[in-house]
């Protein structure tokens, strides 16, 4: 949604997958966000302290908001949840429909899940709050 907590977080994971398979020069990932609430800053400072706490170092990325562009330029635009998903449905171009997709649905056991937003929880984290 606002591209500070779930998106850059997938790209940060998702790239370091991309070099260690060994296609950084065939595979370009970026993160962008539905919504322009937070264009420019980095990711979310909770965000990046669980990344950090596994390895991952998101403090280069900026937040952005999703482009017309986007949907000619990348093969597939991935949302978290539903919500977004129908958002970009209706920004994207017909012609470019079929790149649209849910995240969990590029796993078997996760399929039409979504992934919690954690913007709004607590540290703790709980079945009605969402934490990263």
């Amino acid at each position: 949604m606002g591209n500070i907590c779930r998106s850059p977080t997938a790209e940060a994971v998702f790239k370091r997958a991309v070099v260690k398979s060994g296609l950084k020069d065939v595979i370009d990932c970026d993160s962008a966000g539905t919504h322009g609430y937070h264009v420019g800053e980095p990711p979310d400072q909770r965000a990046q302290q669980a990344a950090l706490r596994r390895g991952y170092d998101m403090s280069n990325l900026r937040a952005r908001q999703v482009v017309r562009r986007d949907f000619e330029l990348f093969d597939y635009v991935v949302a978290m949840d539903k919500h977004n998903l129908a958002l970009l449905e209706d920004i994207c171009p017909k012609q470019h429909a079929d790149k649209l997709a849910l995240y969990c649905d590029f796993h078997a056991e996760y399929a039409g899940r979504e992934v919690p937003d954690p913007y709004y929880g607590g540290g703790r984290g709980d079945s009605s709050r969402y934490s990263i």
